[in-house]
This record gives structure tokens, C-alpha cells and sequence, in this order.
């Protein structure tokens, strides 16, 4: 507790001043502050281990318990913050609602000073031993800010998996943290502490294919000036990631699969097989069900590379934490502008929340980025979150058809349909599936529309 620091917001002065005295030998910093509406600034800057909350104050922001309002709010910036509410004895049931919408405790009022301090001494105790009988999972979440129920099956699933030496298929839109998924599985295994090899294969030519992966030997080909260690060897011992494997061709397929079957390397320019032995996570934004097209990517390496797969789910089915993820972005880049904005307002968490992500996690980054540098206020607004107009712009040059201003139902029907039938490039089963209908249904819409 002597290196702790501890946030206590309340706007009684007596109480501040009370707690200050009581944990000054006990704490290394108190932080004390009677305005609530400050709770967002100061986790901005400041770094608490612990914060004690007053269950009512006499603002009017919300017309429900002050306590509660800004207990969710914490939880949003910080949800692994741990907040002990003050409260009077006549509001115990609210601070037993309060232990239900996520704070750690409670004390009322008037505390015996012991019975503070095992309280405050408890719960830190608690997370110091949380973070050391569990590391990995303090990497996670440093890496992965999800209280959804999607995101939270998705780290169970991959505590579940990274220790053992399964191969990995990671699926997913591009800008959803595929790397970062293969970066985690890798430091939760019991490989952590060997070497992690990342290649993007859907960038080798056909040419570079062999040497980067395999090796090559001095005088194998007429730049090989020197030796040189493939990949696959210098991930020995380790993970081996092979990022957009879906776009490789089936040539480079088959000498993929071969290594992977026989365990070992054969550098150009050597007859000497080279045994390696990598845990091998590989991944690709192309749907599974495209991948085992037998024309496009062989199916013998599918089972090779896809023991078990995860799909990481896009940013538009994050629900809140996309504001989680963007408050997280928002002080990292005031700490590195040197600006003091502390957090966004309600019109800006809706605009977030009803946005489509094209570009998912990446995407949002680099908009809350560009509102930090821009905003010259301390709560960023609706109006300083522009997206990127590279993800808005059309996949292709076709230009979609218009619908109609009016609110004309039959029209606007023919139009869906025909945007969506051309955005699949005539594929009935694609288009149907989109539109939610059967084919039959689709082509009974086509002939009357004559489209």
C-alpha cells in the first residue's frame, strides 16, 4: 500500500481532509478533489490504484444517484479500477446496487479508521497478487480492451488454446488486431520465451518466397552473396506467424505444405534438410468458406494450418467497447500532444456508437488521433470525429444507383435489390443471404423488377 495512489472524490472538505490525514503515512499519494465532473481529467493524467467515491454529491448532473452515474463512468475509462463507495448509513441499499454495477466495496459513514484501511489494504493486496499469479492475462487486457461478452469468449477461448501447440487459423476483417491475437496466443504459451517470427506471405513474390521462409545458401541464386536463415529456422523453438495467408498461390501452397508435413527446411542452394520446430498461428481476412474452394487454396493445408480457428469479431460488434477503445486512444494521444483533453460528450459517444467501421479497429484510432490534434477544447465533440474518407470510398468505380427522395417503398425495394444483386456480381445465393430472403424469393423479385 505505501507505493499505492489513491483518487478519493467527495465534496464534503471535512471528509477529504479526514481521509488525506489517515492514509498520508499509509499511501505513496493521495489525490483529492470535491468536483466529480473532474473524475475524467484526472484518470487522464493521473494513474490511481484505487478510488473512493462519495455515493451523493450536490451536483444535479443526473437525476438518479450521483454515486452510480459516476461509478459507471469510471468503470467505462478504467473497468479494472477497483472503487470503494462512501455512503451514509440510509443509503445502503444503493451501495449494494452500487456492488452490482461493478464497484469493489463499501464503507459508511462514519468509518472506523482500521476498518477503511483493511478495506483499501485488501483490494490492493488483491490486485498486486492478480497481477502476479496472472501476467498473461494482464498483457491481454492491456491489449485488449473488451468487457463485451463477444470479446470476453474470444480471450477465454484463447486461454484455453495458447498453451497448448495446436496450429492456429486467426480470421477476421483487416484492422480487427489479427496480430495482436497472434502476439497474445504467443505469450500465453509455453513458448513465450522463444522467439516470435512474423512474416506477411501475401506480399512475397514467387521469387522471394523460398529464400525468405526456408533460407538460402551462398551462390544459390546471383544476389545470394551470403548465407542466410530462413524464417521457419529463426523461429525454432518459437511461434512462427504467416499474416494474409490466403493470398498465396497455390505453388507457394504446396511448398508450404510440405514443410509443415516433413518438419523441416531445405534451404535453396543445400541438400540438407534442416529439422524446425515452431508453433505455426497463421492468418487471413478471407471467410474460411472461400478459403476451401479447391481452386484457390488446397484443402490438405487448410487441416494443416487450422487445428483450431479463431474469428476475431469486427469493431461494429463491439457494442460499448468501442468507447472503451476510444477513450483509451484519446489519452494516449493527449499524453503524447500534450493536450489536455479529458473526454468525449454525449453526441460524440453516439456518433462512435452508430458508425459502421469499415476500417474497424484502425480506423477508429487513427480518428480519435486526428480529433486530438485537431480539437482545441478539453471534451471532444460529434464535430471533431471525421472518419476516414479512404474506407468510405467505393470498393470499385461502379456507381451504385441512386434511391429516390421520396419514400416510395416499391422503388426503394427495387433499388436494394439491385445494388445489393450487383454488389455480389450476380451471385443469387450471396445476394439472397444479404437480403435476408430465400432464392426462390429473389428471383421472383428479379422478374418482377425486371432487373
Amino acid at each position: 500500500m505505501k507505493h499505492s495512489r489513491i483518487l478519493v472524490v467527495d465534496d464534503d472538505p471535512d471528509v477529504l481532509t479526514a481521509v488525506r490525514l489517515l492514509l498520508k503515512q499509509q499511501a505513496g499519494k493521495v489525490i483529492t478533489e470535491r468536483n466529480p465532473e473532474q473524475i475524467p481529467s484526472l484518470l487522464a493524467k493521473e494513474t490511481p490504484d484505487l478510488v473512493l467515491l462519495d455515493m451523493n454529491f450536490k451536483s444535479t448532473i443526473n437525476t438518479g444517484n450521483e454515486g452510480l452515474y459516476w461509478l459507471n463512468r469510471i468503470k467505462t475509462i478504467k473497468p479494472n479500477l477497483p472503487v470503494v463507495m462512501i455512503t451514509a448509513y440510509g443509503a445502503i441499499d444503493l451501495a449494494v446496487t452500487s456492488l452490482k454495477q461493478g464497484a469493489a466495496d463499501f464503507v459508511v459513514k462514519p468509518w472506523q479508521n482500521e476498518q477503511l484501511i483493511g478495506v483499501i489494504t485488501g483490494l490492493l493486496s488483491k490486485s498486486d497478487r492478480k497481477k502476479a499469479v496472472e501476467p498473461n492475462k494482464a498483457v491481454m487486457d492491456a491489449e485488449f480492451i473488451g468487457e463485451s461478452e463477444i470479446m470476453q469468449d474470444l480471450l477465454y477461448k484463447i486461454s484455453k488454446i495458447a498453451p497448448t501447440d495446436a496450429n492456429i487459423l486467426v480470421l477476421g476483417e483487416n484492422g480487427t488486431g489479427k496480430d495482436l491475437i497472434a502476439t497474445a496466443i504467443h505469450k500465453q504459451s509455453r513458448r513465450a520465451d522463444k522467439p516470435f517470427v512474423k512474416v506477411d506471405v501475401g506480399a512475397l513474390t514467387e521469387s522471394l518466397f523460398e529464400s525468405e521462409l526456408f533460407g538460402h545458401k551462398k551462390g544459390a541464386f546471383t544476389d545470394a552473396r551470403e548465407d542466410r536463415v530462413g524464417r521457419f529456422e529463426a523461429a525454432n523453438g518459437g511461434t512462427l506467424f504467416l499474416d494474409e495467408i490466403g493470398n498465396i498461390s497455390l505453388q507457394q501452397q504446396a511448398k508450404l505444405l510440405s514443410v509443415l508435413q516433413n518438419r523441416q527446411v531445405i534451404p535453396l542452394g543445400s541438400n540438407t534438410p534442416i529439422p524446425v520446430d515452431i508453433r505455426l498461428i497463421c492468418a487471413t481476412n478471407v471467410p474460411l468458406t472461400d478459403l476451401a474452394n479447391e481452386n484457390r487454396f488446397r484443402k490438405d493445408l487448410i487441416y494443416r494450418i487450422n487445428t483450431v480457428d479463431i474469428q476475431v469479431p469486427p469493431l461494429r460488434d463491439r457494442g460499448e467497447d468501442i468507447l472503451r477503445i476510444a477513450r483509451h486512444f484519446l489519452q494516449k494521444y493527449a499524453q503524447k500532444y500534450m493536450k489536455s483533453i479529458a473526454d468525449l460528450d454525449k453526441k460524440a459517444e453516439q456518433k462512435l456508437l452508430k458508425y459502421h467501421y469499415p476500417g474497424n479497429v484502425r480506423e477508429l484510432q487513427y480518428s480519435i488521433e486526428r480529433a486530438v490534434i485537431m480539437a482545441d477544447t478539453e471534451i471532444l465533440g460529434a464535430e471533431d470525429l471525421i472518419f476516414s474518407a479512404i474506407e468510405q470510398a467505393p470498393q470499385n468505380n461502379q456507381t451504385q444507383r441512386q434511391a429516390p427522395e421520396e419514400h416510395n417503398l416499391v422503388e426503394l425495394e427495387r433499388i436494394t435489390i439491385a445494388n445489393v444483386v450487383e454488389k455480389h456480381g450476380g451471385n443469387i445465393s450471396k445476394a439472397a443471404k444479404e437480403l435476408g430472403i430465400t432464392r426462390t424469393a429473389l428471383y421472383r423479385r428479379l422478374s418482377k423488377y425486371d432487373i
